[in-house]
């Protein structure tokens, strides 16, 4: 039977400060929750703001997938592999910690400030070489379907990261229904809505709120308004590995 956890936007953690606005979905620095410490795989999705000019200085991770997502204006990064990039709206970002790194995020703007979703997904293997990608997603994944932009296997236009892991983005007109598919028996999906609203299942979601679905074969999604934003991660529910 398939279970459903809602994970309305105005009960996300909140942490604020000068140069940073972020609302977390699950527990992460200063906001703990114990019953929001991940969903499977997926163990981030923060939704931050950074003013101009601010970010992220240089500080290490390992074994964690780590993805970026620009909603408006751009990001900067350096890492100790040596890529210097700055990623804006349509392009999406994956650091593959691995067994280790060092990297920095900036506001690629002095002035203006800049949104975007950050999310950390657990690899399958741990220790493995750390590694970097960027892309640039083609202007269709705005047109009433939704994306794939990461899965297993290589394409021109999709990243592959250290779990088996699909993402997808799409932006809908009203009344737009679209079906999503689990790719395995024993994933699990959650869909993020990055604007607008959605019927999902006939539970009705707003701007950022949260839908967790398991032991399910898939969901159907309907757009209750123009423009509505989502964002879908198929995770696995078990990992290979204690946490």
């Amino acid at each position: 039977m398939t279970q459903y956890i809602c994970h309305k936007a105005e009960t996300r953690g909140h942490d604020y400060s000068d140069w940073l606005d972020s609302k977390k979905t699950f527990s992460f620095a200063d906001y703990y929750n114990p019953k929001r410490m991940s969903f499977g795989a997926l163990r981030v999705l923060n939704d931050d703001v950074l003013t101009g000019g601010s970010g992220f200085g240089t500080h290490p991770h390992d074994n964690m997938e780590i993805v970026s997502i620009p909603l408006s204006g751009s990001l900067r990064h350096e890492d100790s592999l040596g890529n210097h990039n700055v990623v804006s709206v349509g392009s999406v970002q994956v650091i593959s910690a691995g067994t280790g790194l060092f990297h920095s995020e900036y506001n690629g703007s002095p002035t203006q400030p800049a949104a975007f979703l950050q999310l950390w997904i657990y690899p399958d293997v741990l220790n493995t070489t750390p590694g970097y990608t960027a892309i640039t997603l083609p202007r269709t994944f705005r047109e009433n379907h939704l994306y794939p932009f990461i899965q297993p296997g290589n394409g021109a236009a999709t990243v592959t990261i250290r779990q088996d892991t699909w993402m997808s983005m799409g932006f809908f007109d009203n009344a737009s229904v679209t079906e999503y598919q689990m790719h395995k028996e024993d994933n699990g999906v959650y869909a993020f809505v990055i604007g607008g609203a959605f019927d999902i299942d006939g539970r009705v979601l707003q701007n950022r709120d949260g839908l967790g679905i398991y032991n399910g074969e898939g969901v159907t999604i309907r757009s209750l308004s123009d423009q509505a934003g989502l964002l879908l991660i198929e995770v696995p529910m078990s990992l290979p590995f204690a946490v």
